[in-house]
Order: C-alpha cells, then sequence, then structure tokens
C-alpha cells in the first residue's frame, strides 16, 4: 500500500472512531460497548472514499466526517447481522469473535440495529446546508435497503437453496446490491456534499465495488484465514457460484483489473487530485484481508 493511500485510511479511521466515541457513550451498557467493537479496527475504506471525495470537491472534514462515519455504522451493522447463525454464521470478522459470539445473539440483533439508525442520526449532524444532508441519508437508504445492499443480500440467500446456480449476469446484479451499493454510494458522497456533479465518481464507484467484490471471491480461494481474520473457503464449501467459480481464477483476476483501469479512466477530469482514489482502486485488488 503506498504511503499517501495508508494515511489516508488511517486519518479516516481516526475520523470515525472520533465521531463513534463521542456519540456513543463509553458507560452505556452491552448494546453499547458491542457497537463500538463492530464499528471500530476495519479498513474504514468507505469512510475514506466518502472523505477523499469530499476534499476534492473543497468540502471541510468537519462536514464531511459525519457522512463518512454514517457509512461505516450501515457497514458494521451489516456485517453484524451477516454473521450471526441465521445468516452467514461466522465466529470470527477482522481476527476477533463476532459479536453474537463476544456477547449473545439477541446483543447482537440490537447492535445492528442500532448502527442503522446511528447513521441517519450523524448524517443530520455538520455544517452541510440541509438540502444536502437530505440527499445524503435518502441516497443512503436506498443504497442499504431492498434497492442495494439488502435486496443483494436477499438474492445472495436465495441463490444458497436454488435448483440452478446464478449465471454471470445474475452474480453482477446481485452483487451491484449486496456489496457495490454502499461503495458507489461512499464515492460519490462527496459530490453530494459539495452539490458538484456525480457522474465520473459514481461510475468510479460502481467499477470498484464490483472489483472489490471479485477480489472477495479470490481471497476467499486462496486467502489466508489468519491475515483474513475469518475463514476461507467457504463459498466452495457451499457449492455458491462465485466470480471465480464461472470466470476461473485467471479470468476473475482479469476482470478485476480491467474494472479498476475503468474506475480510475472514470476520474481523470479530477486531474491529479484524485491519485489516492487511483490508488485506493489498486489496492482493492491488491490487498490480502
Amino acid at each position: 500500500m503506498q504511503a499517501e493511500l495508508k494515511a489516508a485510511l488511517r486519518s479516516a479511521s481516526g475520523e470515525v472512531d472520533a465521531i463513534l466515541r463521542s456519540a456513543v457513550p463509553a458507560d452505556g451498557g452491552p448494546v453499547a460497548n458491542a457497537m463500538l467493537y463492530a464499528a471500530m479496527g476495519g479498513k474504514a475504506l468507505r469512510a475514506f472514499l466518502a472523505l477523499e471525495g469530499a476534499r476534492i470537491h473543497g468540502v471541510a472534514v468537519e462536514d464531511a466526517a459525519p457522512g463518512a462515519a454514517a457509512v461505516e455504522c450501515i457497514h458494521a451493522y451489516s456485517l453484524v447481522h451477516d454473521d450471526m447463525p441465521c445468516m452467514d454464521d461466522d465466529d470470527l470478522r477482522r481476527g476477533k469473535p463476532t459479536v453474537h459470539k463476544a456477547w449473545d445473539e439477541g446483543t447482537a440483533l440490537l447492535v445492528g440495529d442500532a448502527l442503522q439508525a446511528m447513521a441517519f442520526d450523524l448524517l443530520g449532524q455538520g455544517g452541510l446546508p440541509d438540502g444536502r444532508k437530505l440527499a445524503l441519508s435518502t441516497s443512503l437508504a436506498r443504497a442499504a435497503g431492498l434497492f442495494g445492499m439488502v435486496g443483494g443480500q436477499a438474492k445472495d440467500i436465495a441463490a444458497e437453496s436454488a435448483e440452478e446456480p446464478l449465471t454471470l449476469e445474475q452474480i453482477i446484479d446481485l452483487q451491484r446490491g449486496k456489496t457495490g451499493a454502499l461503495i458507489e454510494w461512499s464515492a460519490r458522497a462527496g459530490a453530494v456534499m459539495a452539490g458538484a456533479d456525480q457522474t465520473a465518481l459514481a461510475r468510479y464507484g460502481e467499477c470498484l465495488g464490483l472489483a472489490f467484490q471479485i477480489a472477495d471471491d479470490v481471497l476467499d480461494v486462496e486467502g489466508d484465514a489468519e491475515a483474513m481474520g475469518k475463514a476461507v473457503g467457504k463459498d466452495a464449501g457451499r457449492g455458491k457460484a462465485t466470480f471465480v467459480s464461472l470466470l476461473g481464477l485467471d479470468g476473475a483476476k482479469s476482470r478485476a483489473v480491467s474494472l479498476v483501469t475503468e474506475a480510475c479512466d472514470s476520474i481523470s477530469v479530477y486531474g491529479d487530485s484524485a491519485e489516492t482514489l487511483r490508488q485506493a482502486a489498486q489496492f482493492v485488488i491488491s490487498r490480502r484481508n
């Protein structure tokens, strides 16, 4: 990872952590403690994308940070719920016991609910004009809900019991919701905050989201459980159709590289100011966790 990107990701994580520590009471009990446990310690890629897009458009960090923290809350809530026995039934996340293991299933359910609610509370904060706060809130609700992340997850669950494996186009459609919708929202959030044209960043986010999921499929085959901080090989064990199963390992990697090239080309309008976003695109397909 290049130094500029590493510093930007660290800064994004710090902004999110500071907001969450301020918003969640330290002595708030099991749910509050588990919220911080679940939402802190990740890559903060989505927060980084929101903050970097805001920086490019001249939006102050203090105005952009609530939106960056909000999308990390949505992402964290989705992971908490996905890890539960009724969904993916995972014991580890980011190298630590999942929330339902560290606490219990009831607490995990409430943690996800609370993080989702907090996201929209945060979007109402900061100094952005009210109209832009509303645009961020409504678009995040759509990206997180039936027409985005939740809808994609529902299709993924249905695919596990379907008589026929998904086609490539069906997987692309599924992943644009399950994984891609929040990444795309994050990428274009800075333009929304500035009231600027979103076209370039939206295309960047769309390509990045799909490349991210392809990289996840590759890591499920090639990744190391210790480096990943979670189980690997689960997709093959369940007989799931993935980018790797349909394109082959080399084909999946080639598709990811093409998507990253397209993502980088789409933000050429920003010149050198988008260099860290280009580095992020390369990181997405070279990461080890």
